[in-house]
């Protein structure tokens, strides 16, 4: 029997048929190719992006030169540019903000025909230090309420450039999918006293039918109610609330976690297009009269990853709805990760 499910900390409702039972062999097509002449990302070609805003040189080299092992540079092509003013007025029922932000590249090697699941944990751990320090940096602009943090692998999941890369978008609202995850947190801890992460967590390493992979700093599991086949959220076991919080050891058992979750999903699905993001808390940032969630971020709200592999397309009743229709079951799609050969 198909069963809908609720996530409480997305608000959201899914549709698990278990009738359906697609297999990993179900999702598995031709990938779309990019391709490219020459790739801005590559060693050699600093002088055709933007200079860089951060990079880890082990020989302390000189800056937009090779001889970087993680490089950031602005956007060419931005979404929301950081010069201006944030003024917003209103038109009619409508509210209108100038569109200033940052949006920026993070380039997490020089080898171009490396795969996300090719680097090595150490690697990934040089990757999300640069995630930390853009974080702190950014953060300093109090014109900012949030920033995001995203990969884009292949381009049915919408990368454009083949060369391995995460984007950063810091923006001036709070987007709606973290309001309602906020609120749910907040409403949770004033209930209970503890954390709504925490407790999903326990019940899922308590029950252990949905659990992919556990070691003493990250656990990762295929949400009780997935909204797609495969998805998987990594979430630190140990509560906080701010990804800029972790410790160089943190990072690097965190790339330990995402290189084998990569290698089981190549595995299983055959490097299938996903998207990676960070759910990350929100700039502190109060306004007048308007609390909000600020005072209590460091004990409500829990960060996390969450990777989509981008195997199915919502349709209709989705978009009619407001949920989603998911034919493999989270704990299938777990059984089928621990198991894969990598």
């Amino acid at each position: 029997m198909s069963e809908l499910r609720w996530d409480p900390f997305i608000d959201s409702w899914v549709a698990i048929i278990e009738a359906r039972g697609r297999r990993p062999v179900d999702f598995i097509t031709e990938r779309k190719r990019i391709e490219t002449s020459v790739c801005p990302f590559c060693y050699g070609q600093e002088d055709k992006t933007p200079a860089e805003v951060y990079a880890l040189r082990p020989d302390a080299g000189l800056p937009n030169q090779p001889g970087w092992k993680v490089r950031v540079i602005p956007n060419k092509f931005p979404i929301l540019r950081i010069e201006g003013q944030l003024e917003a007025r209103g038109e009619g029922v409508y509210d209108v903000k100038n569109g200033i932000g940052a949006h920026e590249v993070i380039i997490e090697t020089p080898e171009h025909e490396r795969q996300p699941a090719d680097l090595r944990a150490a690697e990934l751990a040089d990757v999300f230090r640069a995630f930390r320090s853009r974080l702190v940096d950014l953060r300093r602009d109090k014109r900012f309420r949030h920033i995001v943090i995203y990969k884009n692998h292949g381009l049915e999941a919408g990368a454009t450039i083949p060369h391995t890369h995460s984007q950063l978008l810091a923006l001036p609202v709070i987007p709606p999918h973290l309001r309602i995850a906020l609120r749910a947190s907040r409403d949770y801890f004033r209930r209970k006293e503890r954390c709504l992460m925490c407790d999903m967590l326990a019940q899922e390493l308590s029950d252990g039918r949905r659990l992919v992979r556990v070691d003493g700093e990250f656990a990762v599991f295929a949400p009780f109610a997935s909204r797609h086949p495969f998805t998987l959220r990594i979430v630190p076991r140990s509560h906080l609330h701010d990804f800029a919080q972790l410790t160089d050891h943190m990072l690097l058992a965190l790339g330990e976690a995402l290189h084998d979750v990569l290698r089981r999903l190549r595995a299983v699905l055959r490097d299938p297009p996903f998207n990676l993001v960070l759910h990350n808390a929100p700039l502190a940032v109060p306004r007048p009269g308007r609390p909000e969630f600020w005072h209590s971020l460091p004990a409500d709200y829990h960060w996390y990853f969450e990777l989509t592999p981008r195997i199915m397309d919502p349709a209709g009743f989705e978009g009619g709805t407001g949920f989603f229709i998911n034919p493999t079951s989270p704990e299938d799609a777990a059984r089928y990760l621990v198991e894969a050969v990598q």
